[in-house]
């Protein structure tokens, strides 16, 4: 695809992105300055920023931490039972925040507060780190690798010193996820009480009735996202390479021996499992036991579950459509135009669900009303939420596939299309298929733009367990709640083999 068109496409997809903001615009705009000052310069306003932000760097760091631990002792190690762990570390995504701040709410007593729930949504946002991080370490170059240790470096300081420098875009990237994906969560700071600017945002629509006051609050959400952004960009290595420099003969890289640390790397993966899934797990199992409400009859069950993966599918589907020229414009042809509707694509994800529903409720009744109520307006919301999860993906991918390749191919005549087509999209599949599956995960999850948008009579997974938890019937909710686990274990164990973490290396 030549270069001006990949620009247009890409600036499509931001266009996507930007509806929400364009709609934030309008609506502030029309409150007046002095509202917008009242709103925003106070010190309650700050206190909430200042809290969210802290909130983000803590489980940023500690995701960081636990994701490339995982992904390192999953991929490049002999730790026992590796294939297991590898779809472990991938289920909590599967597990909304929701869910997870009750489960250790009802466990543990006098649960709450801010380190409560900065423990809640590292568990439940890790993976964001850890399945771009494993499919980078399975694809990454074994040759500078061994180039590396035939000059003298062992394998400890070959892994630290050349293939983290590898990865590092795969780190980098899911690291401002995790950051984008805490300033927009409200489940787990809602129940287990720490103020920030979600709920406040969430608390002036749904009790205070002030959606111009909650509005203005979202605003300041996306300037912590610009900080975050631009603080994310200034880290940038400007010039680094990262791309395999040939396919060589397909060979694995090889295992680091954790010798006498084999056990604790099998006890510290084990505990962050259980941390995870194991305390929602027994939740759902007490709600089952102790509940007095009855569930729904196994045809509405069917029903949610068929609904959540034709919109989780019809969304993942349009958001990696959009994704893919922007992340290879990124990739390809860095710039300003391609950095600033990359930055572009990630303000949104940070905005609260409610927020991007209303948006696209607005966007729908006046400007594409054909789509209004229809599952193309739902999963265009999904696309506007999740466009990074896919962008990142893409990018980290194709940053590895070496541009050598096509310009081999292009010497031969090929036309871009064919290059594309045959070498940049076979060497970075890896990469996309981890997006599409995050995508596919977050949004089979996704309650707030959900239930705003959903046609009329489509209940899903999440806007059912979430009708049932709302009015404390906690047994009918949890067929639903393990049912998102349950339908979510099937494509993490594909994204595991299809990205190399089962199969490389061997191993148990």
């Amino acid at each position: 695809m030549p270069r001006p068109a990949l620009a247009i496409a890409a600036s499509l997809a931001a266009g996507v992105a930007l509806i929400p903001l364009a709609y934030l615009g309008i609506r502030v705009g029309q409150a007046g300055w002095d509202r917008i000052a009242d709103e925003l310069f106070t010190a309650r306003t700050a206190e909430l920023a200042a809290r969210s932000m802290a909130l983000a760097g803590v489980v940023t760091a500690g995701c960081t931490v636990v994701g490339v631990a995982s992904a390192f002792l999953v991929t490049r190690t002999d730790l026992p039972g590796r294939r297991l762990f590898g779809v472990l570390a991938t289920l909590p995504l599967a597990v909304p925040t929701y869910v997870a701040g009750f489960a250790w709410v009802s466990t543990v007593s006098g649960f709450e507060g801010f380190w409560p729930a900065a423990l809640v949504l590292t568990l439940c946002s890790y993976p964001y780190v850890y399945l771009p991080v494993a499919a980078a370490l399975s694809g990454a170059d074994p040759a500078q690798e061994e180039v590396a240790r035939s000059r003298g470096r062992g394998p400890w300081r070959t892994f630290t010193g050349v293939t983290m420098r590898q990865v590092r875009p795969a780190i980098t990237a899911g690291a401002l996820l995790v950051a984008l994906y805490v300033l927009s969560d409200f489940g787990a700071v809602s129940l287990v009480r720490v103020d920030v600017l979600t709920r406040a945002v969430f608390a002036s629509i749904t009790l205070g009735f002030d959606r111009t006051g909650a509005l203005v609050l979202a605003t300041a959400l996306c300037a912590l996202t610009a900080l975050i952004l631009m603080g994310e960009q200034l880290t940038r290595r400007h010039g680094a390479r990262y791309a395999r420099l040939g396919g060589g003969g397909g060979r694995p890289p090889v295992q680091l021996r954790l010798g006498r640390l084999r056990w604790a790397a099998v006890l510290g993966l084990t505990g962050v499992a259980a941390l995870a899934l194991g305390v929602p797990a027994a939740s759902l199992l007490r709600w089952s036991g102790e509940g007095v409400s009855r569930p729904g009859s196994a045809a509405g069950i069917a029903a949610a579950a068929g609904n959540s993966l034709w919109f989780a599918l019809a969304g993942a589907g349009l958001t990696m459509l959009l994704a893919l020229p922007l992340g290879l414009l990124t990739a390809r042809a860095p710039g300003l135009v391609a950095v600033a509707l990359d930055r572009l694509a990630y303000v949104s994800h940070a905005l609260p669900g409610v927020v991007i529903g209303l948006s696209l409720v607005f966007f729908g009744i006046n400007v594409a009303y054909p789509l209004y109520q229809s599952v193309g307006l739902l999963a265009l919301a999904y696309a506007a939420l999740f466009l990074p999860l896919a962008v990142a993906a893409v990018s980290s991918a194709a940053v590895q596939a070496p541009p050598a390749l096509e310009e081999v191919a292009r010497s031969l005549g090929r036309r871009r299309l064919y290059v594309l087509r045959t070498v940049t999209m076979p060497l970075a599949a890896p990469g996309i298929g981890a997006g599409l599956v995050l995508v596919f995960l977050t949004c089979m999850k996704e309650l707030p733009a959900t239930l705003l948008l959903r046609p009329t009579g489509m209940d899903t997974l999440a806007t059912e367990l979430w009708t049932r938890t709302s009015v404390a019937a906690y047994a009918a909710a949890a067929p639903y709640a393990a049912l998102l686990v349950l339908v979510s274990a099937v494509p993490a164990w594909w994204l595991s083999a299809r990205t190399g973490v089962l199969t490389r290396g061997g191993g148990s």
